[in-house]
């Protein structure tokens, strides 16, 4: 992650983007079949796949709304790089069945960098909802830091995912709740997350899951390799890895 977000910042800062056509070319991550079978819904949860109006690259997202329940609080999920946002639906769900409306946003090439204001639409087609927090995995983690910096009357928490914000959004001065939840094992993001405590706000709780790891952040396929490049092994199930994350992540959307 630290590797990916660093260039991508480099690039854009001196306008030397290499060509869309490129960066299209860019294999992602696909979801494991248990991703695929969280997407259908059921006696408990909804899910309905949308499109953003005028997105030209993967202008998906998809709606996970528990079954009797008319949510008051809304969470918006964007994907870790190069991680088909699908891989993410077994944790939307488990969300969602908490009472939430949960909301994963596709971005342009699998990468939040080039989406980032995506959650505007989420927030305008429900206007209904009230209170927002917003959660992100990886590169998708550090930039809903900066949507929150962008836009800070819209949300009201942030549920950062093996992750951070950098210098140029950190959030130190502002007045949001933050959770910062992890694996000890997470080779992405290692050399960054126990030094974040300076870009976030005073307290932001750090949740370490003992035994998780990067990859296991979502369900995702990266065969032949057993981890994504950069991670170390998990020493604790994918499954065990979701449940300390998910409760960590609910408990903390619950005391909004």
């Amino acid at each position: 992650m630290k590797r990916l977000y660093v260039a991508l910042v480099i690039l854009l800062a001196v306008g030397l983007l290499f060509p869309l056509t490129d960066i299209a070319k860019a294999e992602s991550y696909p979801p494991l079949p248990e991703a695929l079978s969280a997407m259908e819904s059921d006696d408990n949860v909804t899910v309905e796949t949308k499109k953003l109006p005028f997105a030209l690259f993967n202008p998906e997202y998809f709606v996970f709304k528990p079954v009797g329940v008319a949510p008051t609080r809304g969470f918006v999920f964007y994907p870790g790089g190069l991680v088909d946002a699908r891989a993410y639906a077994p944790s939307a769900r488990a969300i969602a069945e908490a009472g939430y409306l949960v909301v994963i946003v596709s971005m342009p090439f699998d990468l939040a960098p080039f989406g980032w204001k995506r959650g505007n639409h989420i927030l305008r087609e429900f206007d209904s909802i009230k209170t927002w927090a917003f959660g992100g995995h990886s590169v998708g983690g550090a930039f809903i830091c900066k949507y929150a910096k962008r836009y800070p009357k819209k949300v009201s928490g942030l549920v950062i995912w093996a992750s951070t914000p950098s210098s140029a959004f950190r959030l130190d001065r502002m007045d949001i709740k933050v959770i910062s939840i992890y694996g000890s094992n997470d080779g992405e993001a290692e050399d960054v997350l126990p030094d974040s405590a300076e870009f976030l706000p005073p307290g932001t709780p750090f949740v370490i899951i003992p035994g998780g790891n990067h990859t296991q952040c979502g369900y995702y396929d990266t065969a032949p390799d057993p981890v994504q490049d950069g991670d170390n092994p998990a020493t604790i199930s994918r499954e065990e890895q979701q449940r300390q994350m998910l409760e960590a992540t609910i408990d903390f959307l619950d005391k909004l």
